[in-house]
């Protein structure tokens, strides 16, 4: 026999049983699907076969914009001051800073301190005393992109902890962020977790001044006015406008219970809880106001000094309202608001029927195929048939073992792997007719004409796998789905034609011994 190495032939009908035992899951009811263990699970079916929804979040860019100028206006007033130069008016709106520079001969003063606090990325301009300053158009493609980035992310850590399975997430245009959820027929939970940013920050209140004082004007430009809550015990504070702690120095929250009221337990981070520490150490008496997205929803006295960097906040939460809070502030604050703009339902009735189209059309094209290559190359097509049926199985468990999502796409690409799969078996036959010509042994035969057909296999195999290696890269959705199952299909395609037929093959030889091939 030609010597083929045992230990390669076990090695592959390994691999090919490695591939039916994960393939097996997808044949079975859901009712027994749901019995196995993790490890051993059905391919995720996407939105387009399963159903369930897909939202259309818009970032909105103008208030990242905004917020990044009201930093530098924070900045800008405590340049000013300290550098004495008069000023009023200090506002941001519409994406400009402006401010009036009241003493004569210090606008050139003021516009070289505003351009030192974001040195490179801002435009500074003058109009008689009046001094404005935007963002250059280079810093604001990168601040929007960096947003637009940040908030995907963010939204893929909210959705991941509601244990949503298989989400599609993904940019959408420059300020659009689509959301695909299989399985979830009402997506009012999701929405209501994304339309939060949940951005939370701890201000002392200023309680030197009264909320009636701050509206006729007689309030510090250290402090401002921010309203109460829902569930806030006053319907406006005075807070002081600098921030001792922020929510980006959470490392944990959770929803918890103090005796029988729901409350959110929340931990810093090291850097987080020393400033937390110092701050209520020097301000024992003082209340201090919890602010999440622009309200206040507890002000709390402090009682005495919090240096384990940890804490509960109060509001008056049911379970479920303080555990969305916590679950929000351990994802992280988003940084601009998200609007949705569209909202799709899609059947799971629909997906059904995309299921049972999909299976016949891969049954019948497989078919077809399978029947050609019987007619054409007898005994021969019968062993490429069993390599074809196989290598639809090892696909459908490396999918599997991968977590692969199927999508309407992802079946095409299975339909399509089937009908270039026996390709190579039609080059390696063809080369074994040409061979056999030359009157040589069955075994000569045999492994010339596999030596000389594999060039040909790799290399029309390999082109179209950086083809589909570039849909996936620069594709999503359905695209990329599509370039997924195409390049997975041609690397089981290249294992079964090439090194199962050619074990098939051997086998066959070895038991039979025959004079002459019949190819």
């Amino acid at each position: 026999m030609y010597n083929y190495p045992k230990w390669k032939m076990v090695l592959i009908g390994a691999l090919a049983a490695v591939g039916i035992f994960f393939s097996v899951p997808n044949f079975l009811s859901k009712e027994n699907q749901a019995k196995l263990p993790e490890w051993w699970k059905p391919m995720t079916l996407g939105l387009d076969l399963q159903g369930g929804s897909a939202l259309l979040l818009q970032v909105d860019l103008d208030q990242v914009v905004n917020d990044q100028l009201s930093a530098v206006m924070d900045a800008t007033r405590l340049s000013l001051r300290e550098k004495s130069v008069r000023y009023t008016g200090l506002t941001v709106k519409n994406g400009v800073l402006s401010v009036k520079i009241t003493k004569d001969g210090q606008v050139s003063k003021a516009m070289d301190l505003i351009r030192k606090i974001d040195k490179g990325n801002l435009f500074v301009s003058s109009n008689d005393d009046v001094v404005t300053a935007v963002f250059t158009e280079q810093a604001l493609i990168k601040m929007k992109a960096q947003a637009v980035d940040q908030s995907i992310e963010i939204v893929r850590r909210r959705i991941d902890q509601l244990g949503t399975r298989e989400p599609s997430i993904m940019r959408q245009g420059s300020d659009r962020i689509q959301v695909q959820l299989p399985g979830v027929e009402n997506p009012n939970e999701v929405k209501k977790l994304l339309g939060k940013t949940a951005k939370m920050t701890f201000h002392l209140v200023d309680e030197d001044t009264s909320v009636d004082d701050a509206r006729r004007g007689k309030i510090s430009a250290d402090s401002m006015v921010v309203p109460g809550s829902d569930d806030a015990s006053a319907a406006y504070y005075v807070v002081k406008r600098k921030s001792i702690v922020g929510g980006e120095h959470l490392s944990d929250a959770r929803g918890d219970f103090s005796g029988m009221e729901s409350v959110v337990s929340f931990r810093f981070n090291s850097h987080g809880a020393k400033r937390f520490g110092i701050a209520t150490r020097e301000n024992v008496g003082k209340r201090l106001a919890i602010v999440l997205d622009g309200k206040v929803i507890t002000a709390p006295e402090i009682k005495s000094a919090i240096t384990g960097g940890s804490g509960i906040i109060t509001g008056n939460f049911t379970p479920q309202s303080a555990n969305e809070l916590a679950l929000m502030l351990r994802s992280g604050a988003l940084p601009a608001p998200l609007e949705v703009v569209e909202e799709r339902i899609v059947g799971p009735g629909l997906g059904t029927d995309s299921i049972e189209s999909g299976k016949k059309s891969c049954l019948i094209g497989t078919a077809f195929v399978l029947a050609f290559v019987l007619a054409t190359y007898g005994l021969f097509g019968l062993f490429a048939d069993i390599a074809l049926v196989l290598n639809l199985f090892i696909l459908i468990g490396l999918m599997s073992m991968l977590g692969a999502t199927l999508t309407l796409p992802g079946i095409a690409g299975i339909a399509l792997t089937m009908g270039m799969a026996v390709d190579a078996n039609i080059l390696i036959y063809e080369r074994m007719r040409e061979e056999q010509k030359a009157e040589k042994s069955v075994l000569e035969t045999v492994k010339a004409g596999f030596s000389n057909a594999s060039s040909a296999i790799f290399d029309s195999n390999l082109t179209s796998f950086f083809a589909g290696m570039i849909l996936i890269w620069l594709g999503n959705g359905p695209v990329r789905g599509f370039g997924v199952t195409t390049c997975l299909g041609l690397a089981t395609s290249v294992f079964t034609a090439v090194y199962v037929t050619k074990v098939l093959i051997l086998l066959w030889i070895k038991m039979f011994k025959p004079k002459k091939l019949d190819v």
